[in-house]
């Protein structure tokens, strides 16, 4: 829900405004989405770790730290029309009403976003111990636990969450195909 409630505003920003360095910008969020996880977790923990430009906002070690969905967001807006805000704008639409219905005309591109999200997250394994630290009852998530799990040798166990994530996964996404698939023809 996180990766969504930033990925989605910053991905809209990222394709609607115009600003300097805004294709650098979005060359290294694309760059980040095709990145090996583990790389992008180490960029993100130098960032982060105390001494890390970000590092006062104490987010290591923590479930705060998640990778976000800007590029798949800031596609789905640029694929429409680029002065469809300024139409609604003119037909009389009010901010939150014209922002409803430019998400609602890119919700296929956000709907992908929401599920490349959710997959990439819940498929991690190397980003989220060397950002969240894999502390048991804390920032241990079931990737990192299966993997704890198996070097262990508590294959069972590790296998029992295996089946809990693959059905937790098929759960999400087939809710999300379902909502994209409602209305076409």
């Amino acid at each position: 829900m996180l990766a969504v409630l930033v990925g989605v505003p910053a991905g809209y920003a990222l394709a609607r405004r115009e600003f300097t360095g805004r294709t650098v910008l979005l060359g290294l969020v694309n760059t980040g989405m095709g990145m090996p996880p583990v790389v992008v977790g180490l960029a993100v923990w130098v960032l982060l770790v105390r001494n890390g430009p970000l590092g006062g906002l104490d987010l290591i070690y923590t479930t705060k730290a998640i990778p976000i969905v800007v590029g798949f967001t800031a596609a789905s807006f640029q694929s429409l029309p680029p002065r469809l805000a300024d139409l609604l704008a003119v037909l009389g639409a009010g901010r939150l009403r014209m922002l409803w219905i430019l998400a609602l005309e890119a919700r296929l591109g956000l709907l992908v976003a929401v599920m490349a999200a959710f997959g990439a997250i819940v498929s991690e394994v190397g980003a989220s111990m060397i950002v969240g630290g894999n502390l048991e009852r804390s920032t241990r998530v079931l990737t990192t636990a299966i993997v704890t799990e198996t070097s262990r040798g508590e294959i069972e166990r590790a296998l029992g969450l295996g089946v809990v994530l693959l059905a937790l996964a098929f759960a999400v996404n087939l809710g999300l195909t379902i909502v994209q698939q409602r209305n076409r023809p």
